[in-house]
């Protein structure tokens, strides 16, 4: 016996995502429905690659009665809409959208790092997967916060431009060919030009002059993680296509060497550690595109602060910033909850 699951926004990076991770997993599927807007509407997808084709449906015209879970890939806008009709059918949402993370009644959930908080889903029937950059972070934190209890965490972000979405990844694309041709290099998606350069701005500002990206990383650790930790961010856009990159900086209450920091995430889960002091001895984005964990390098005793450190720590937005972490929140749901599969 198998789940009834529905991918929303199966047409997206995201979407087309979840549903890779989906069948490389071997999530145990009796039935899969894939949605999107109109305009994608009978168009077929791949189902990872196993060479089964699906047909892309409406969501507007959907019947959500009998499905299990649904995950949700198609921005807050929509899912406004659609998230609490599918719930209320008894249709369980994890969604990646920011819309429903900060709601007190509602698991923001990164299953290496508070997977009791799931017990919670039922007072709405959703669960928020958090922003890409939190759950790389928080993943990394987790281990260190339990031996060591953090107090602050300065993190300055390397986010690629995937995480803007299609539109973002053919900006990048077009503007480095323009200027090798000598063409043009307007920016749409972005503020500025992102084609080799750098934008140390994403999403809106706030009128405290941190940005909305800024802010999700500060909130949504304190919800994950331990709400006494203080985190400041600077969230920067890089001209890489996938993977986001953070370089964090951690105080801890009590003593922790680099050397036990280093064992410590050795030993932890969702981690890999690839830490050479020697040329190349570190992950760089490129290498952590396509897989599941997220990795750790550079780490160092910072000797500015009492007991404090210093780290590299690399993912694939979309997977464990996104795709993979909300399959890993189903896979969690199963197990403790809905208990239909073997």
């Amino acid at each position: 016996m198998g789940y009834r699951v529905v991918v929303a926004g199966a047409t997206g990076n995201v979407g087309r995502e979840m549903l890779n991770i989906l069948a490389e997993r071997e999530f145990p599927i009796e039935t899969l429905a894939v949605l999107a807007s109109a305009r994608s509407q009978g168009d077929e997808i791949e189902f990872g690659e196993t060479g089964k084709m699906l047909k892309v449906q409406n969501i507007e015209h959907f019947d959500w009665a009998g499905w299990d879970i649904a995950l949700f890939a198609i921005g807050s806008e929509a899912t406004k809409k659609y998230a609490p009709i599918a719930a209320a059918a008894g249709c369980t949402v994890i969604d990646n959208s920011s819309l429903y993370r900060m709601d007190p009644d509602v698991p923001l959930i990164v299953p290496e790092v508070n997977p009791e908080a799931i017990d919670g889903y039922a007072k709405k029937n959703i669960i928020a997967n958090p922003n890409c950059s939190t759950a790389q972070m928080v993943v990394a934190l987790k281990p260190l916060h339990d031996v060591a209890k953090i107090k602050r965490v300065v993190v300055s972000t390397y986010q690629s431009v995937s995480g803007a979405g299609k539109a973002g990844m053919d900006e990048l694309f077009e503007q480095s060919r323009n200027i090798f041709v000598g063409d043009q290099a307007e920016p749409k998606k972005f503020t500025k030009q992102i084609a080799f350069n750098v934008i140390p701005h994403i999403d809106s500002f706030l009128d405290d002059g941190y940005t909305k990206e800024e802010w999700k990383m500060v909130v949504e650790t304190k919800k994950i993680l331990d709400p006494k930790i203080k985190v400041t961010a600077t969230c920067v856009r890089v001209p890489v296509f996938v993977g986001h990159s953070e370089a964090i900086n951690i105080e801890f209450e009590d003593e922790l060497s680099a050397e036990d920091a280093q064992r410590i995430l050795r030993e932890a889960p969702g981690i890999m550690l690839v830490d050479k002091r020697e040329d190349g001895g570190y992950v760089t984005p490129i290498e952590c595109v396509g897989e599941f964990a997220t990795y750790v390098s550079r780490v160092r005793d910072d000797p500015t602060v009492d007991n404090g450190l210093a780290l590299w720590c690399v993912s694939d937005n979309l997977r464990k910033g996104a795709a993979l972490n909300a399959v890993q929140i189903a896979e969690l749901l199963g197990r403790r909850h809905l208990k239909k599969a073997a």
